[in-house]
């Protein structure tokens, strides 16, 4: 597994001259096709963040247990660490498109070095990248021009300054664009939405002790990062994937409170609580009573 820990040493594997910022470069897919495979697609981790838009692969990108082509434009991003996969058989003698990379030292002591974090599409699998309509991709393009020309000057004491500031708004109208995307692509977003909730049911259907259920866990089953899955229960339903969780939780714990003879703190241990405290402070600020209170409320 190569690590590349700067930009210079990520273009130079792909054929391409030192960056004219050491922090940032820009890649045009479409010169450098002969270098992309060995340099961008076989396993690797690259120590910064990237922002791509790739189309005309002949192949397919798997979004969830869907696939789509790459006829239009996909945009895609990767942070630091992660390892970097994407099938090698697609067939890239058509390839367009950039990339843009740029390390976490660029950000410091600026505010978007605090807000990245935010940006959740950063945690997101390859399968999981943006389709951008024309006019997306049109936009993206005049923001990256902006960004293409402050790098053509020679830097200066305001150069860096200039390029993180346009970045902050290239990232925000991406964030925008990602959002949209839950909305508009509303067929593979209601079938995960509804896949979730059957996971949901039956992990709780079961009459045993069990674990408390975690976001990882659903987020696995369905084959999706928990950012992923996150933002679009936010999208749809206005909820966290914690809030759908926690409120399976009560639901069950309603039940059990009513209809067993268990406890208080053997109804925690049967919900997964280690401390039974912990399950009394979740039930009372999710329905303003104490396990105890709610159990005596039904008699």
């Amino acid at each position: 597994m190569r690590t590349f820990s700067t930009i210079t040493d990520y273009l130079h594997a792909c054929g391409l001259p030192a960056p004219a910022h050491p922090l940032l470069g820009f890649i045009d897919l479409e010169q450098t096709r002969a270098n992309t495979v060995p340099a961008d697609f076989s396993p690797a981790v690259r120590q910064f963040y990237t922002v791509w838009v790739k189309k005309n692969l002949k192949g397919s990108l798997h979004y969830g247990h869907q696939s789509y082509d790459f006829s239009t434009g996909v945009m895609g991003f990767t942070a630091p660490g992660q390892t970097v996969s994407v099938d090698a058989s697609l067939d890239i003698s058509n390839l367009s498109g950039w990339m843009l990379a740029f390390h976490p030292d660029l950000l410091l002591k600026h505010p978007l070095g605090q807000k990245i974090a935010s940006y959740t599409f950063f945690s997101y699998a390859v399968h999981e990248a943006l389709h951008l309509s024309a006019a997306e991709e049109a936009q993206l393009a005049g923001l990256l021009d902006g960004i293409c020309t402050e790098l053509a000057r020679p830097i200066d004491g305001f150069s860096q300054d200039v390029i993180v500031a346009q970045l902050d708004v290239l990232l925000t109208y991406a964030n925008r664009f990602y959002h949209r995307q839950f909305h508009t692509r509303r067929l593979p977003a209601h079938d995960l939405l509804t896949r979730f909730e059957a996971q949901v049911t039956a992990y709780f259907a079961d009459q045993g002790e069990q674990p408390l259920p975690s976001v990882q866990h659903f987020a696995d089953a369905l084959q999706v990062s928990p950012a992923y899955l996150g933002d679009m229960l936010r999208a749809l339903t206005g909820q966290s994937t914690q809030q759908h969780l926690h409120r399976a939780l009560i639901e069950k714990a309603k039940h059990l409170l009513l209809n067993t003879s268990l406890s208080i703190n053997e109804t925690a241990f049967q919900l997964g609580f280690e401390y039974p405290q912990y399950f009394s402070r979740l039930f009372k600020s999710k329905t303003g009573l104490t396990p105890a209170a709610f159990r005596f409320s039904a008699q």
